[in-house]
């Protein structure tokens, strides 16, 4: 595998995950940090390029680390974004700023807001299941997994139910916008992901108005409101983190299901060990199969231009250097997993990365994504025990996202109501 290259979209990232899984085992045992020139991304001008970092121990020191590998120069891909187009969204901040957006809308997310909403996501999640039960056949995407998380983010920031197919259609192209699927041949992918965004702008923008006239008991009235130590949040620092909730929110759950249901297929007994103990493994099951699916594969830090040399795996990087963080390589890290290609629904512990390295960018919905995985297998698990995927899933081609698009599932109909 000595012409491994993590920037040939249609090359490596559409492969087969046993060769991604080999290619990744090979970068982590070199010495040093892999060094990649960089993608071409539309009509955006090629860069430095960027080191490939794949070993648990380098990113959760990057991690901890956050004034000296940033964010604010990019964060999903190692192609330089414009200044304008980075904007007010929170993945792409770095500190004070970054801390002051997420003091401001953390409070729509924590424990004790996640517990209050644990009724809601279990009635959705039986409401999705009583739709498909007695049909026998159904894509498991867009029949089961997305409608959880799409339905429960849609309720939290009060987007009509007219508009949800639009969000999850606009969701896809921009995560989507190296899959030929979303950004057909000829097509400028940074464009497609511009206008995406911009479609979810123009919605958030007109809801907003309507709540300023009518507010209600939704995040988006709450956000428009809240202050913090007389903080608020701007306009377009409210419709970046509508973008950010709808496509992290949703996106991520969405395949960590889809893949859980293919999973609990290739390992029966894993279904069986579940079922036998439903409270007791729950919580690990769902820990095993977010490491195992890394919904999110990678994120980007850049060493700040006022930061000391830093030293990772032997490699000197400077400022200006770019890291691509593999979360999806340090999830298969022996040192940190026994039989890390193993799928163990009792596996403990688990130090898995699937939310993010620690720090100020872990993932502000990991409690909620947790919740909504762990009610849906319940709920599947219980009442269509037979449950099957079909067919191998269609994978979305893209070096971010381990995203299945399509995967075709079968089960006895009727089931248990």
């Amino acid at each position: 595998m000595t012409t491994i290259d993590l920037s040939d979209f249609e090359g490596f990232w559409a492969k087969p995950l046993d060769y991604r899984h080999a290619a990744f085992d090979e970068l982590r045992a070199r010495p040093g940090l892999p060094f990649f020139e960089e993608p071409e991304f539309g009509s955006l001008p090629r860069g430095r390029g960027y080191y490939a970092v794949t070993k648990m121990d380098d990113i959760l020191f990057a991690s901890r680390n956050p004034g000296t590998f940033i964010s604010g120069k990019g964060n999903a891909t190692p192609v330089d974004m414009p200044e304008e187009f980075l904007g007010q969204s929170m993945i792409s901040m770095d500190d004070p700023r970054h801390a002051r957006l997420r003091r401001i809308v953390s409070r729509g997310f924590t424990n004790k807001k996640i517990k209050s909403l644990h009724g809601n996501v279990a009635q959705v999640a039986k409401e999705i299941v009583d739709e498909v039960i007695d049909r026998g056949e159904v894509d498991a995407v867009e029949d089961i997994a997305a409608k959880l998380p799409l339905r429960i983010i849609c309720d939290m920031m009060g987007v009509p139910e007219a508009s949800r197919q639009f969000v999850f259609d606009q969701t896809n192209k921009m995560m989507g916008v190296q899959d030929p699927e979303y950004v057909p041949e000829g097509e400028d992918a940074f464009e497609a992901l511009f206008k995406a965004v911009q479609e979810l702008t123009n919605l958030l923008n007109g809801l907003a108005a309507e709540r300023a006239e009518h507010p209600t008991d939704d995040m988006i009235s709450q956000l428009m409101t809240a202050e913090v130590n007389g903080e608020a949040l701007t306009p377009d620092e409210l419709a970046e983190f509508f973008i950010l909730l709808t496509g992290a929110g949703t996106e991520t759950t969405r395949n960590a299901i889809t893949w859980g249901i293919h999973l609990l297929t290739k390992h029966p007994e894993q279904r069986e060990a579940w079922l036998a103990d439903l409270d007791g493994v729950t919580p690990t099951a769902v820990e095993e199969i977010v490491r195992w699916t890394t919904p999110v594969i990678a994120q980007r830090r850049t060493i700040a231009e006022d930061a000391e040399p830093v030293e990772l795996s032997g490699q000197l990087l400077v400022p200006g250097d770019k890291v691509m963080m593999y979360y999806w390589a340090a999830n298969r890290d022996p040192k940190y997993f026994t039989d890390p290609a193993g799928f163990d629904v009792r596996r403990d512990p688990n130090p898995q990365i699937g939310y993010g390295g620690p720090g100020p960018h872990f993932c502000l919905g990991a409690h909620l994504a947790r919740l909504e995985i762990g009610v849906m297998f319940r709920e599947l698990l219980t009442r269509i025990p037979d449950l099957h995927s079909t067919a191998e899933p269609a994978r979305l081609t893209s070096p971010m996202i381990n995203g299945i698009k399509r995967l075709p599932v079968a089960f006895t109909p009727g089931g248990a109501r």
